[in-house]
């Protein structure tokens, strides 16, 4: 593999119904930091039917070029269809750095599309950078320069790995959603737009879609949510979130969870930060009743200003917290609501 052939940041510009997914948004927002440190351009890869019209959307996000690939067989995702797209794509053009979403497609995705092009992925990242590998220069050992550094929580979370794929190619990553950020639209912004086809096939790898259910969601996504309230296995009983609703609703604020309180069946994991959760970047995020485990704080550490109120003073969560208060929730939280209402009131 002649590594010198590889040019430039690709992402994989997912959209489901013909609407462009927000991960989509954000992985071109990260792939422009990279490409500057490259000196090279970013490339949104487009797939679907129907879609060619989405082009102008991704140039307005970072995209200076779309790769459109348009065919009735790609209307719904399906594995084989979108794999052989992908990696016909990534054949014809050889990028330098692919990345995908960690979404339920991009998680089935990615590594069949790695496996097919005989790279490297590493999955679910949180952080993207460009530096040498290894980290720390190695006696009789070559450095190399200008590598994608991916790091990924590891063994349950209770570790970092930085992973690098050197001598490889493209360096593969899927990212969490809500981990990066999107750049501001650029209004009026064009891409270079270039159509290409790798033909399909239809064979027994092709499934046949016979139904398509969609579920209606009955709660609020968490990621969209200016204001979270979660409570932890601190909150003591499924009943006794009622104080953060009550407190969630005086501030037009969303309630999720942690993981401990989706696995005594308090909450629905569509509710839950962290790891395994959902990554959240409120304005202000409330953690009541949570200890703060690694797990949890990596989905919601960068919450612009975060409020712990926990009964264990040693508590983790204080660590990551703007503002602390050490004290029974049961107490408090009815107190801070009350306290509120009337400053709400007053205002007006």
């Amino acid at each position: 593999m002649n590594l010198e052939e590889y040019k430039g940041v690709y992402v994989f510009a997912q959209q489901v119904d013909n609407e462009i997914s927000s991960i989509a948004f954000e992985l071109l927002g990260k792939a422009k930091d990279l490409a500057k440190d490259l000196s090279t351009d970013v490339t949104a890869v487009l797939i679907g039917s129907g879609i060619k019209g989405l082009a102008d959307q991704l140039a307005e996000y970072g995209a200076d070029k779309v790769i459109v690939v348009d065919d009735p067989e790609l209307k719904d995702y399906r594995t084989e269809p979108y794999a052989h797209a992908l990696a016909s794509v990534i054949n014809q053009y050889k990028p330098e750095i692919m990345l995908v979403g960690a979404t339920a497609i991009g998680r089935d995705l990615g590594p069949r599309v790695s496996a097919r092009v005989a790279t490297g992925l590493t999955a679910d990242c949180t952080v993207l950078e460009i530096g040498d590998f290894p980290l720390q220069a190695v006696p009789g050992q070559e450095q190399l320069h200008n590598q994608l550094l991916m790091t990924r929580p590891a063994f349950g979370g209770n570790t970092i790995a930085t992973i690098a794929c050197p001598y490889n190619r493209p360096q593969m990553a899927t990212v969490r959603a809500g981990v990066m950020q999107k750049i501001t639209p650029i209004k009026g912004a064009k891409a270079v737009v270039e159509e290409f086809n790798p033909g399909f096939t239809p064979d027994n790898k092709y499934v046949e879609i016979l139904d398509i259910v969609k579920s209606v969601a009955e709660t609020v996504d968490i990621m969209d949510a200016k204001i979270l309230v979660s409570g932890g296995r601190g909150v003591g009983s499924p009943e006794n979130f009622k104080i953060l609703e009550d407190l969630a609703e005086v501030l037009g604020g969303t309630v999720s969870c942690s993981r401990a309180v989706v696995d005594s069946g308090w909450k629905p994991k569509d509710l839950q930060v962290g790891q395994t959760g959902k990554t959240v970047r409120p304005n202000v995020y409330f953690a009541i009743g949570i200890s703060g485990a690694i797990q949890h704080v990596a989905g919601m550490e960068e919450s612009d200003i975060i409020v712990a109120i926990n009964k264990d003073a040693d508590a983790p969560i204080f660590d990551v917290a703007d503002y602390g208060v050490v004290g029974d929730l049961n107490k408090i939280v009815p107190k801070l609501t009350e306290a509120l209402k009337a400053e709400i009131a007053a205002a007006k």
